[in-house]
């Protein structure tokens, strides 16, 4: 299941920008809506200077994910990941990605999430050239092409990232997929498109306003995805 939806056309409400005290609630909103990827964004404050949360909220929504035949895809922004990638998977987690700046050694955090049955992907950050992930993308389900700095929900796509997409979706191999996070709402998620994603994390566009339903359709819409 989960390498079929990475290479679909799909939108990822992240929860980064959800109410937590009505977690699960807000979650199954967007699950009712159509999403079939939740994306979870977890920051230690070393890497990125926020702290947001741990496995055991994955593990509160793998069943409500099950229930709905989605995916719980698991973004860390954290230093030295492959300290802690058989936690996120043990927690249920079913795709992680990891960053290239956030190791000295990122095929090894990699293998680690592979060899544990998870899907696996690399980011990069804005200032990061492609060739980061140019070596290990053979090995890889997933790149995520960071369109704003990392730390922080609601900032405004970083207009530069889209050319590098471009460059990615031409370097990549055709069984990568290729993610957006950051900026992304319905006036983005086209030239995200364009530029050759296929997956568009949305977080304060879905979770920041009054329906986030009518907010994740709307991305679905302009995005050309399912």
């Amino acid at each position: 299941m989960s390498n079929d939806l990475l290479n679909s056309v799909r939108v990822e409400p992240s929860i980064l920008s959800a109410d937590f005290a009505r977690l699960g609630a807000q979650v199954q909103t967007v699950l009712d809506a159509g999403a079939r990827i939740i994306h979870v964004d977890v920051m230690d404050g070393h890497f990125v200077p926020p702290i947001t949360i741990g496995p055991l909220v994955v593990s509160a929504l793998r069943e409500q994910a099950d229930s709905a035949g989605a995916l719980l895809d698991v973004h860390l922004m954290i230093e030295r990941p492959e300290r802690h990638v058989a936690d996120f998977l043990k927690a249920g987690a079913h795709s992680i990605t990891v960053h290239a700046e956030s190791t000295p050694h990122v095929a090894y955090a990699t293998s680690l999430v592979r060899e544990q049955g998870g899907s696996v992907g690399v980011a990069i950050n804005p200032a990061a050239p492609i060739e980061a992930v140019s070596e290990i993308a053979s090995e890889i389900d997933l790149v995520l092409c960071m369109t704003i700095n990392p730390g922080w929900a609601g900032q405004r796509l970083i207009e530069h990232t889209l050319e590098k997409v471009s460059r990615l979706r031409e370097t990549l191999p055709e069984s990568v997929a290729l993610q957006v996070d950051g900026g992304v709402d319905p006036n983005t998620a086209p030239r995200c498109r364009e530029a050759g994603a296929n997956l568009f994390v949305a977080g304060s566009a879905v979770f920041g306003t009054a329906d986030p339903a009518e907010a994740y359709r709307a991305i679905v819409e302009a995005a050309g995805a399912v």
